[in-house]
This record gives structure tokens, sequence and C-alpha cells, in this order.
């Protein structure tokens, strides 16, 4: 018992009097790295983990060497071996996992703007379904109690407040189709019977259906272009594309202006670009022209009175279905106006 006291002792002076040397060289070495890891914060998630590993192997290694007295014995020459082995081992690791928790981190902010995105669009909705459709159906009910209470009598008043009824009750039918094909395209429930379909035959009928929208409100509708792509995609979704976007052309190009619907072959795609005369957009709306419910502010011509406004979900469903044909929608300022280009994959002959 007292030689083990003794031993212990002599160990703990030993201990004692190597402690000073070992801590002045190991020190500053752990403090580079520490300052290391500070000049690196905002560098790669990689570096920082290799710096981390490495502080405290090289600083074991720094305090072994005070120890020592850089003396080089066998039993210094197998520390540096080991210490040499963990750090082959451990840095590669580091960078791996580095790389991996930076690619998940990443993910992460991602997701978190995707989901941040898609509540501000569900407030817009919301928004959107509480004044639009709610305005409809308060014009709906205050015709409808006029006729029942008698306040109407006139053959051509009650005609008036009829033609005015079907109008509304129009508009509110387009409104839930809308909401209603949204919300397909958003769950993923859109089912597309794909077949070769021409072009320019579902541009035609689509610019014939809106020109008496056009006629209206004076504006000139031009179809031009002499390819005649085929593309893969259906027949009816189609048309709703076309049809979104010369619809939404119309609406916001002022009176005697000109929408141009142009169809050409770009490569093993086919371009459909439709420009209108609404003034542009400005640079920091441009970005959002797709998202739901969203209409724009100033740069847009202002819609005459007397014309119905839209609902704000055209263009989003018109993104929706061509994505969903594996194509891309997008928008630039183009002279008066703007340009929106869609281009689809051609049909394999």
């Amino acid at each position: 018992m007292i030689e083990s006291s003794e031993s212990f002792r002599e160990m703990l002076d030993h201990v004692l009097h190597i402690l000073p040397f070992a801590l002045l060289f190991a020190l500053p070495v752990a403090a580079l790295g520490g300052l290391a890891l500070y000049l690196l914060r905002r560098r790669s998630l990689a570096s920082t983990m290799t710096v981390l590993v490495l502080t405290p192997v090289v600083t074991t290694l720094a305090g072994v060497l005070g120890i020592s007295g850089f003396m080089f014995t066998p039993a210094l020459t197998t520390m540096l071996l080991v210490c040499l082995l963990v750090a082959l081992v451990t840095v590669p690791a580091a960078i791996v996992l580095g790389r991996a928790i930076a690619r998940r981190s990443v993910w992460e902010r991602e997701a978190r703007e995707r989901e941040r995105a898609a509540e501000q669009s569900r407030r817009e909705l919301v928004a959107w379904i509480s004044h639009d459709l709610r305005s409809p159906l308060a014009g709906i009910q205050a015709m409808a109690e006029a006729l029942a209470d008698g306040v109407v009598c006139e053959r051509s008043e009650v005609a008036d407040y009829a033609q005015r009824i079907s109008g509304e009750s129009t508009r509110l039918s387009g409104m839930v189709g809308d909401l209603f094909e949204l919300s397909r395209i958003t769950a993923g429930a859109l089912r597309l019977t794909m077949s070769a379909v021409p072009l320019r035959d579902v541009v035609s009928d689509a610019v014939a259906a809106q020109s008496p929208v056009a006629e209206r409100k004076r504006v000139r509708v031009l179809e031009n272009g002499e390819a005649w792509p085929v593309v893969s995609g259906s027949d009816p979704e189609l048309a709703r594309i076309v049809r979104n976007l010369v619809s939404n052309a119309i609406r916001h190009t002022p009176p005697d202006g000109t929408v141009a619907v142009q169809i050409d072959i770009d490569g093993d795609q086919a371009l459909l670009a439709v420009d209108d005369s609404c003034g542009g957009i400005p640079d920091d709306e441009i970005g959002r022209v797709f998202d739901v419910a969203f209409r724009g502010t100033q740069a847009r011509t202002p819609e005459r009175s007397g014309t119905t406004s839209g609902g704000g979900l055209g263009l989003a469903i018109a993104k929706g279905l061509v994505e969903a044909h594996r194509g891309h929608i997008g928008v630039h300022n183009h002279g008066p106006g703007c340009r929106f280009e869609v281009r689809l994959p051609l049909a394999v002959s």
C-alpha cells in the first residue's frame, strides 16, 4: 500500500512537471484552430468540419512533442504514426460529413422557403375567395331580392336584371371551375390523355373563341407564324393554356391595342408566344406573375369600367398545365407590353 501511494505521488509529480510544457505547446495550436474556425465561419461546412477534426489531433501532437523535447524516441514515433492514421481516417470522414450536413441544410432551407411560399399562396387564395366570390354573389342576391320584392316591374328592367344575373352566374361558375382546375393541379390529380396535337389548330380555335371579347374591347388579335408544329399533349388542356394566355393579353391591352399570337419551332420544341400591349410589368412583380391570385399593380394598363376582371388564377393554371406537359412557360417585357412564351416538346414522329 505504501509503495502504491509513493508510485501515485511520483506519477502525479511527473504529470505536474510536464503539464506546463504540454500546455505551452498545445494551447497556441488550439488557439490557432479556434481562429481558423472563426475565419471559416462563412465558408463551406466541409472546411469547417476538417479544421474541427484536425485541431485536436494537431494539438495532441504539439503537446507530445513539447513534452518529449522533440526527441524522436520509439514511443514518440509510435504516437506520431497513430496521430497520422487518425488524421487520415477522420479528415475524409469530416469532409464527407460536412458536405452531407451542408446538403441537408440547403434542402431544409429550401423546404422551409417552399412551405412559406405555399402558406403565402394559401392566404392569398383565401383572400381572393373572400373578395371575388363574394362580389358576384352579393350582386346576384341584391338583384334577385329586387325582382322578388317587385321593386323592378318594367319588362325591360326585368330583362336587364335577368341578363345581369345570368352574367354574374357565368362569372361565378368560371371562378369555381378555375378553383377546381387549380386544385387538381396542385394536388397532383391531373391526368392527361396524351396524343399528337397540331398546335396551330388549337391556337386558331382559342383565338376564335376569344374574338367576341376582343371585339367588344376594340383589341386586334393577330395570329402569325408559318410553322405547323405537332406537339405531344392533351387537346383540352392545351386549349386551356392558349385560351388563358390570350384572354389575359386581351384583358390587359387597352382599346385599339394589339395582341399578337405567334407559333414557331425551336429545335425539338414548339414555341408559342403571346404579346400584349399592357405597358410592361415592373421588375419586382414579374417573378410573381404566375402566383395564385396575383394581379399586379401599377404597370399593367388599368381595365376600363364595365370589363370583367380576372380572378388571378388563369396564369397559375396555365403554368401548371404547361409543366404537366413537361414544357416551360416564361414572361418578359417586350416592346409596348410583355411576352408570354410557352415551349412544349414536339411529338415523336
